[in-house]
């Protein structure tokens, strides 16, 4: 493999893992920036996309769940993918309102650690849930092979300068979470609404005192949130697989994200994901390098090196590369 080649694998690798977490980051980033609301529950809404999306896209069968005692053995609407990119952020997005609502309103006021709390406890709620429900066992997506009959969307493509080849699917979740973040990023800067919601993040208070209802606004905003998490277990659907746990697995890198970029920071959440999906990547493809008279496999350690990123974030900048110091404070 030549180094053209390597540096490309490396680097669409590293951008797609790091575009799963700045989707999950954007929305975690904004409602903890906003509403100062820590929500543990987060990874949980990841969770709950991926499996409405199995749903969506194709039909699952059930082997040790609840719903396969009470006579479900299958489940899906078998839609295809393009429906589940579609289903999945509308019913998220209802399932974020009614968490805001219900979950998060109540707890504005209270303390960070039982915020922590409730929303750790719904997210185990969740996972439980689904564990009792349709069982343990893990799943794959089934992607199309190609959109509208000219777009490949799946299988290997040639990288450029090498005879190395690539999953075309992660050069479109690329793409998905770009347009994702410039529209996300043009509502929040370039609108009413937006202008509305970073006011409020500023100064809550004063936005009350003329008039404006803001309470609208964060229910929207988490909402917002919820469904680019829930969408974020569809696009990444396809590239691991599905079980009841991989809420809990994510959800620390997706904090990990707002902390590096900065909380309440769009831009912050896009350079954190990349940095940290770049740095796994580079780790697990390392390999194993020689130190003295052993070998050092770096694989283990790709967990290992986005904490030690965030460390050094946090020393050199407490509130992150592109965060306000104020909004972090």
């Amino acid at each position: 493999m030549s180094i053209v080649g390597d540096l490309i694998v490396l680097l669409v690798n590293g951008l797609q893992t790091g575009a799963i977490y700045v989707l999950l980051a954007i929305g975690l980033s904004i409602i903890l920036g906003t509403l100062k609301f820590v929500n543990f529950a987060h990874g949980a809404l990841y969770v709950v996309g991926a499996y409405v999306g199995l749903l969506v896209t194709q039909q699952i069968t059930i082997s040790n769940g609840k719903l396969a005692e009470w006579g479900f053995p299958t489940l899906g609407l078998e839609w295809g993918f393009f429906a589940a990119l579609v289903v999945v952020p509308l019913f998220v997005f209802v399932v974020g309102l009614a968490m805001e609502r219900f979950v998060a309103r109540p707890f504005y006021d209270r303390p960070d650690t039982d915020q922590i709390l409730v929303t750790f406890g719904l997210a185990i709620v969740v996972q439980e849930l689904i564990h009792a429900l349709i069982g343990p066992r893990t799943y794959s997506y089934e992607i199309p092979s190609e959109a509208f009959g000219l777009l490949p969307l799946s299988g290997p493509v040639a990288v450029p300068l090498s005879a190395v080849t690539i999953n075309v699917w992660r050069v479109w979740v690329i793409a998905i979470t770009a347009a994702l973040v410039i529209a996300v990023y043009a509502v929040v800067e370039y609108t009413d609404f937006g202008l509305v919601v970073k006011a409020g993040t500023r100064d809550p208070e004063m936005v009350r005192l003329l008039g404006i209802r803001i309470t609208r606004p964060y229910l929207v905003m988490f909402g917002i949130g919820a469904a680019l998490a829930g969408l974020a277990g569809v696009v990444g659907g396809p590239l691991q697989n599905v079980n009841p746990d991989i809420g809990m697995t994510i959800l620390v890198p997706a904090f990990l994200t707002v902390v590096i970029g900065g909380v309440g920071s769009i831009r912050g959440a896009v350079l954190g994901g990349t940095l940290i999906g770049m740095v796994q990547v580079a780790l697990i493809s390392a390999g194993t390098i020689p130190i003295g008279g052993f070998q050092l496999n770096l694989s283990p350690w790709s967990q290992v090196g986005i904490y030690v990123l965030a460390v050094i974030v946090l020393l050199t900048r407490p509130q992150g590369l592109l965060g306000s110091e104020e909004v972090s404070t």
